[in-house]
């Protein structure tokens, strides 16, 4: 799995260990069971305590991200899921939908920010008692993003310590929900699972946190216009991943990779902020974050190519397969042939074209937001010129950015985010892909 624009994990990060915090091994089998309620009991301490915990999976996330919203789910305005299809839809391509979802997002924060032209971060609401409960909330949250996110996580130490502190909530919600399905333990996940994971997700949007990671999200969504479709919509993608594992063509693919990446973009950009300065629209802002996010997933996708195959899945549009005359029986061969090599040559080249779209926004965004994505853009982006260094093996080759390149490429990523904004206005989805 993966995600969108701000936010970002270690092109080379790999996470095979069940993580669990608080509790034991056996409570990852809770969510399966038909009568969990999504709660979890805290230990034998005195006072209120929330437990938490993760599950565990080859963590695929790099992005950034951005949306809307208001004080409580109920408060949203509507804005309709991608999951449901009626037969006059049918002939919108998925860009298009991904779009229009883009747009709303963009609208809410936008009425948000009013006149002045800034989001107002609400104050703390100190209830007594609870206030070093969410400060220990906060800290395990950047706890578990500098283990698994290094790169990143040193980048979101220039933010504000608000932002800093809502971007490390928001890491980890997306890297427990990318748990659910891609780690060791996901054989336990169910659909019914997934539906209880949104059930948490919109009781921690009303201030009905289970345990202290969502927490620090429930406090975070309170105080900054984060809507609650983008968080929706990765859910959507996990129930995919239960029940998918080809896909057509790239309109398909592309749904799934808006899906698992791109709503990272619109989860984070109302907390990392546009530059007060910049002339471009927040529609092409969030256009350019989600740009990240695909790229970003895209680019998984063609590293993991064997390690996807052995596990059943090809997440390559099966259309553009048969126009090089190959087949998954190819792909699980694992040879490189000269029509491989073709292949892989027109899916690095539309990877790289989403990260050019996306780069113009990241020098958009507020200056001390700018590190850690440019950090991620880089890296990842470097990713795909180690699958052409390794001959296009992806089958047995894992591409890999090498910690002296990673050296070289953090001073330039922090050079090129105090450079300012550029008068460039980002180039919407549709126009800089015509």
């Amino acid at each position: 799995m993966s995600c969108a624009l701000l936010y970002v994990v270690s092109p080379n990060t790999e996470i095979s260990k069940f993580i669990s915090y608080g509790l034991p091994d056996y409570s990852i089998k809770a969510l399966s069971s038909s009568n969990f309620d999504g709660r979890i009991k805290g230990g034998k301490k005195k006072g209120t305590r929330w437990s938490s915990f993760s599950f565990t999976s080859d963590l695929k996330y790099t992005c950034l991200s951005g949306g809307s919203g208001s004080d409580n789910a109920g408060n949203f305005p509507v804005v309709s899921s991608l999951v449901a299809n009626s037969a006059a839809e049918v002939a919108v391509s998925s860009e298009q939908r991904v779009y229009d979802v883009v747009l709303k997002q963009a609208a809410l924060v936008k009425e948000q920010l009013g006149s002045a032209g800034q989001i107002d971060v609400k104050p703390d609401i100190v209830i007594p008692g609870t206030l070093s409960l969410l400060s220990e909330a906060y800290d395990r949250c950047g706890e578990v993003c500098a283990e698994y996110a290094k790169t990143f996580y040193l980048g979101t130490l220039l933010m504000t310590p608000e932002k800093r502190k809502a971007i490390w909530a928001i890491y980890v919600w997306c890297r427990r929900t990318d748990e659910l399905v891609d780690g060791p333990n996901a054989s336990h996940i169910t659909p019914k699972a997934l539906d209880r994971w949104e059930s948490r997700l919109e009781d921690l949007y009303n201030g009905r946190p289970y345990d202290m990671l969502d927490a620090a999200l429930s406090d975070t969504v309170q105080k900054f216009p984060v809507d609650i479709q983008p968080f929706k919509d990765m859910i959507e993608g996990m129930r995919l991943d239960l029940k998918k594992s080809r896909y057509q063509n790239f309109d398909e693919l592309y749904l799934y990779c808006y899906y698992v990446a791109g709503t990272v973009g619109l989860m984070s950009v109302p907390v990392m902020g546009i530059e007060p300065e910049s002339r471009a629209t927040t529609e092409s802002v969030y256009g350019a974050a989600l740009a990240l996010g695909i790229a970003n997933q895209l680019t998984n996708i063609l590293r993991d190519v064997g390690e996807d195959a052995r596990r059943g899945r090809v997440y390559l549009p099966q259309d553009e397969l048969k126009q090089f005359g190959l087949s998954d029986e190819d792909i699980f061969a694992g040879k490189v042939t000269d029509k491989w090599r073709s292949f892989m040559k027109k899916q690095i080249k539309r990877a790289r074209m989403f990260f050019d779209e996306a780069e113009s926004g990241v020098t958009q965004l507020s200056a001390s937001s700018r590190w850690p994505v440019w950090a991620s853009l880089l890296l990842y982006r470097q990713i795909l010129d180690e699958i052409e260094a390794n001959d296009y093996n992806n089958f047995t080759k894992r591409a890999y950015v090498s910690k002296a390149k990673k050296v070289v490429a953090l001073p330039v990523a922090y050079a090129k985010s105090i450079l300012g904004s550029t008068r460039k206005t980002p180039q919407t989805l549709q126009a800089s892909r015509k």
